[in-house]
């Protein structure tokens, strides 16, 4: 193995480092000492999920003049790709909007990197690209055959990164997630869309009043209670496995990664709604509801992969934990807007 470069000679470009896992890729990095920088359209995130010492660019990945600019003044050597639309139904209902979004400015965001010189790339795909994996237990070399426009979208940039990569000397890391919840144990950071559709978001939601019930989408799937199992991944032990798989490509720049990111265990919408009333000690209405279009029954991971490549080992694998940093988030964000509110 070739010598790792210095941290502070990896200079990092966030995209989307004003949304949920983005703002927090952009803790983890700060955290190991990596310089940083965010560029966010603040179409869904935030401007006060990023540091105010991390330079941060109002502009849209789009613009390709614009990241030629970032890129030559921050000297980038890295670009940690989080900026897209992530909701499945509603790529179901609007797959142009993810084609675009995901698929068409993923393009051009690479290609500003390629020109820039930027050497590694760690682009934030999912496991929606398995769709209905035949396995409970979902591997890397398992068939990618995605049921929604989001895992396809998805998909099509993992392919122009892996043919980019076979042509340009640039390396990368696809880390396909599962379901990603909580929020960053210090509280400096959280999920804070508005009208999010995360199962653990709109369960904590509703156990302080937000929402008056939590909609239970498909009773009938072929598992234990009926209802959907997801692998659900804390979102600092995510953040974390960015910072890891930065170090492995600058590392050894001729390899490039395909990587599960989950715990390796499954619960169901009913455990995870079990947990939340434990935990908070509120216990939340269900509403049972038909299926959602573009959702598999069981979605679990088999993250050897991961462990075996990477120095990555989880601090939060605990559903109660990822609820209750859920619910501390929830509960600061209420304050926030309170805040914001008065000073208007």
């Amino acid at each position: 193995m070739t010598s790792t470069p210095a941290k502070s000679a990896l200079p990092v470009l966030v995209t989307g480092g004003a949304g949920y896992i983005g703002s927090h890729a952009v803790l983890a990095l700060r955290d190991a000492g990596y310089p940083v920088a965010v560029i966010d359209n603040l179409s869904t995130g935030f401007r006060f999920a990023v540091p105010d010492d991390v330079p941060f660019f109002h502009g849209d990945i789009e613009d390709t003049g614009f990241l030629a600019h970032i890129f030559a003044t921050q000297g980038t050597r890295a670009v940690m790709h989080f900026a897209g639309s992530i909701i499945v139904p509603e790529s179901v209902a609007d797959p142009l909007k993810y084609y675009h979004n995901n698929t068409a400015k993923s393009r051009g965001l690479i290609e500003a990197a390629v020109k820039a010189g930027v050497p590694h790339f760690i682009f934030s795909s999912t496991a929606a690209t398995y769709g209905v994996p035949a396995r409970d237990r979902v591997a890397e070399d398992s068939p990618q055959v995605p049921i929604n426009p989001y895992g396809w979208s998805k998909l099509m940039t993992e392919q122009m990164l892996a043919d980019t990569a076979a042509a340009c000397g640039m390396n990368y890391c696809a880390l396909r997630y599962f379901n990603v919840a909580g929020a960053d144990p210090q509280g400096r950071s959280g999920q804070s869309t508005d009208g999010a559709t995360h199962l653990i978001k709109v369960a904590v939601e509703a156990a302080l009043g937000k929402r008056s019930s939590v909609a239970v989408f498909g009773t009938d799937y072929g598992t234990p209670d009926g209802t959907g199992v997801r692998d659900y991944i804390h979102v600092s032990d995510l953040a974390a496995a960015h910072v890891c798989a930065l170090e492995a490509l600058a590392a050894q720049p001729a390899q490039s990664l395909r990587l599960n990111c989950g715990y390796g265990r499954g619960f169901s919408v009913l455990e995870v709604l079990d947990a939340v009333d434990r935990v908070t000690g509120r216990p939340v209405e269900r509403r049972m509801e038909p299926r959602r279009a573009g959702d598999p029954g069981c979605l679990v991971s088999d993250n050897a992969r991961i462990m075996a490549t990477l120095p990555w080992r989880p601090r939060h694998a605990d559903l109660d934990t990822i609820v209750s940093h859920a619910f501390a988030w929830e509960e600061r964000l209420t304050a926030i807007r309170r805040d914001a509110a008065r000073a208007a």
